[in-house]
């Protein structure tokens, strides 16, 4: 004797509200995280732009000032150019990447350990750290 009719039910395919609940919340999480680090590579990224663009034109200042000992005046012309694919001089002028307003050369050739390209951060955590350009 048999206590429940088996014949008449159907297996029931699908999910349930919670289930699909749960699968939504574990979804929207992951592209959290996705979203996250993204954001963290960006910065990175943008950081690493700015110290190769300050390194950069830091050698060009210096091979340049090595090669003119008697110039005193080093322009933004001598290491750029003045058209704008910069034919005819070091390097072509940098862009700044997002967390940079602009960048600036001094007029002179700086002293060891002080950058010749200044840059104007409005994110200030993608400026190198004093020691890493100790020796351009």
């Amino acid at each position: 004797m048999k206590l429940t009719n088996t014949q008449n039910m159907k297996a029931k395919s699908g999910m349930t509200l919670l289930e699909l609940t749960v699968v939504i919340l574990v979804l929207l999480s992951l592209i959290s995280i996705l979203f996250v680090g993204a954001r963290a590579w960006k910065k990175g990224s943008d950081r690493s732009a700015n110290i190769l663009n300050l390194r950069n034109s830091q050698q060009a200042v210096r091979g340049h000032a090595n090669m003119n000992p008697d110039v005193t005046a080093i322009t933004e012309d001598v290491i750029f150019g003045t058209d704008d694919d910069g034919v005819g001089a070091y390097l072509r002028k940098p862009t700044a990447p997002t967390g940079i307003t602009s960048y600036t050369g001094a007029a002179v050739a700086p002293a060891v350990g002080a950058l010749w390209l200044a840059a104007v951060y409005t994110d200030s955590t993608l400026a190198p750290a004093t020691a890493t350009y100790a020796d351009w």
